[in-house]
């Protein structure tokens, strides 16, 4: 298991971004959470993302828990997409699928003001591991 969602939560996140002025500055805490996000086992690194322009290798999984909310995992081979994956864990981590189809994820990466720091390959990696995570609640709402 992870700290994103329940010990590091999407308020912490907010306040710590809030104190940064510098994009260097944000890139840096982007790597201090990548390094907090434990890495996947090989074992699990079944599926890869990938997707246009999307140049790092990204894995994304989930486990619904018996409680029916979501358990999700992810890892790349690069620093700043591991720190957008924890990021991304934090919104995600322990949602009920119903609930998690009613959020805007990428707006929540606008309120850190990560936007216009992020590479249009880092944005695009955002936007597919987000729309990944929307595409798994959904499977399970219309079951």
């Amino acid at each position: 298991m992870h700290p994103f969602g329940k010990s590091i939560t999407s308020d912490f996140l907010l306040d710590q971004f809030s104190y940064f002025t510098e994009w260097e500055e944000r890139y840096r805490y982007l790597i201090l959470l990548s390094n907090q996000l434990p890495k996947l086992p090989d074992s699990i690194k079944t599926n890869q993302l990938s997707g246009i322009g999307c140049s790092n290798r990204i894995w994304f999984g989930h486990k619904m828990q018996k409680c029916n909310k979501l358990h999700f995992y992810g890892d790349s081979d690069a620093r700043i997409i591991r720190g957008l994956i924890a990021i991304l864990l934090t919104l995600i981590e322990g949602q009920r699928p119903s609930d998690l189809c009613k959020k805007d994820l990428f707006s929540f990466f606008i309120d850190l003001r990560l936007e216009d720091c992020l590479t249009i390959g880092r944005s695009a990696s955002l936007s597919i591991l987000s729309n990944k995570a929307l595409e798994i609640a959904w499977q399970y709402v219309e079951k």
